[in-house]
């Protein structure tokens, strides 16, 4: 135990130093530029990683990137114990070891999950949770089912329907796990897995009431995901071989190896067995609908499926070849923490002159990682509001005037969550600074002059980094907004 806890601890330290010393993606940016005040549950997601942040602000009375990501840092931790102890219990130490190991140098886990304000630090958390429970619940190793652990099995389900949408994906396909199992369908006669679902499913209700006030916005949305029609037969590879970069090739091998085991050796290996349904709709439905759908499938959508294949991954790793398993991980250890301090030190710093040089102008990845505060400088007096066209671009403005009293909106087809905490109507009679991009100045004119008494030319606002320019965005100055655009 004391091996893994080193792991845990140094694992955390490098989360914190990248918390610390970059500034919030476009996801981050959006999520703390948008989220006003706590709400039932939000456009894109349900409430946990959003109340997280804005509980963080309200302690502090910051919004520093620390801040807004030390309490995911924390749930990190939180996952990598709850692996640990799941694996203990259904293999060893040296596997759970092992397990939290992978976990921790897994960069979808470890880093993305790991530190940045995202619905998938909480989630994880919660899955892990419930996974534990449900081993309990089922008497898994002994044979020995434990009924009073059902309670916490719906109470860490509800809390991870809380978290995304993509839970529910685990749930089925463990679901199926318990019913194709023989020993533990027995436990599908007794009310406990009955009154998991039932408070599972009560606990969801602030996010059913919130999509129903508000047109069933969020579950249109994300099913959306799915629709469209596009035939791409090389699709589920890609989307593959994503999701095993993001995971890391030598732990996603593995991963579909271990995988598969489970349903080779079927229901009397009650431990893969079960692990590996948990896993399979994440793993599976995801590739499948790339194969179809036009919307573009995130690779780290599967993540949640292949988190529950750790715990049997850490028991392969445990019995694999002791010098290239050390070296690999070893090695694997070096390149991320390195990344991290390269990351950090870049961002914190600047120490490689015109680095943004090397991209096209407007293309550089600085742009994502670094914060645009110095924009909040450049915004002339007498404006009410911001209008950026896409939500991204409102997200990054937004938190770089995150110590202002300026509004933040979006004038485009696509506001997520700003439609709903500034809806453009809200501003009618304010002069708002809209941002000319994307595409060119005389588009965003004829698009949106019709729309205030006048409309004029802006300041140029420049994203600065380091002392190097980073980015230019011309604006115009609408005055007494006449309607919504």
């Amino acid at each position: 135990m004391k091996a893994a806890i080193a792991v845990i601890v140094v694992a955390g330290a490098f989360r914190l130093v990248l918390a610390g010393y970059t500034g919030l993606g476009i996801d981050e940016s959006y999520m703390v530029a948008a989220s006003h005040q706590f709400a039932a549950s939000y456009f894109d997601h349900p409430l946990a990683s959003w109340w997280l942040e804005l509980f963080a602000r309200a302690v502090t009375g910051s919004a520093a990137p620390i801040v807004v990501r030390l309490p995911f840092v924390v749930l990190s931790a939180v996952s990598s114990w709850l692996l640990w102890a799941i694996t203990r219990r259904l293999y060893d130490e040296r596997a759970a070891f092992w397990a939290v190991v992978a976990y921790s140098l897994s960069p979808v886990f470890s880093l993305a999950a790991g530190v940045w304000v995202l619905p998938d630090g909480p989630l994880d958390a919660a899955l892990l949770a419930f996974l534990y429970a449900l081993v309990c619940a089922l008497g898994l190793p002994s044979g020995v089912p434990a009924p009073r652990w059902w309670a916490a099995v719906g109470l860490f389900a509800g809390l991870a329907l809380l978290s995304k949408y993509n839970a529910a994906l685990v749930f089925a396909g463990a679901g199926l796990g318990v019913l194709l199992d023989p020993a533990s369908r027995r436990q599908l006669r007794r009310f406990g897995p009955w009154g998991a679902v039932l408070l599972a499913a009560v606990l969801f209700t602030p996010v059913l009431w919130w999509n129903a006030k508000h047109g069933w916005a969020s579950f249109h949305y994300q099913g959306g995901r799915a629709t469209g029609f596009r035939l791409r037969p090389t699709m589920p590879l890609t989307i593959l071989g994503g999701e095993a970069l993001f995971l890391l090739p030598w732990l996603w091998l593995p991963c579909m190896w271990v995988f598969l085991r489970g349903f080779w050796r079927g229901p009397a290996e009650r431990r893969g067995w079960l692990l590996s349904w948990a896993a399979i709709v994440p793993v599976v439905l995801f590739a499948l609908v790339g194969l179809w759908s036009s919307t573009r499938i995130l690779y780290h959508w599967a993540a949640p499926g292949y988190l529950m294949l750790f715990p049997v991954l850490g028991d392969w790793a445990s019995r694999f070849g002791r010098r290239l398993r050390n070296t690999v991980a070893w090695v694997t250890a070096l390149l991320l923490g390195a990344a991290v301090l390269f990351l950090a030190a870049e961002i914190s710093t600047g120490f490689i002159p015109d680095l943004n040089r090397v991209f096209a102008p407007g293309k550089s990845p600085l742009l994502q990682a670094a914060d645009w505060d110095s924009v909040a400088g450049q915004i002339p007096p007498g404006i009410d509001a911001v209008a950026a066209q896409r939500w991204f671009d409102a997200g990054k403005i937004g938190y770089a005037l995150r110590g202002t009293k300026l509004a933040v909106t979006v004038f485009g087809p696509e506001p997520h969550e700003f439609g709903f905490s500034t809806p453009p109507e809200s501003l009618l009679g304010k002069t708002v600074l809209v941002l000319a991009m994307p595409g060119n100045v005389t588009d965003t004119h004829d698009r949106f002059a019709g729309d205030f008494r006048a409309f004029k030319p802006g300041p140029v606002l420049v994203v600065m980094h380091q002392g190097a320019v980073l980015l230019v965005i011309p604006t115009f100055i609408g005055t007494e907004m006449l309607r919504a655009p």
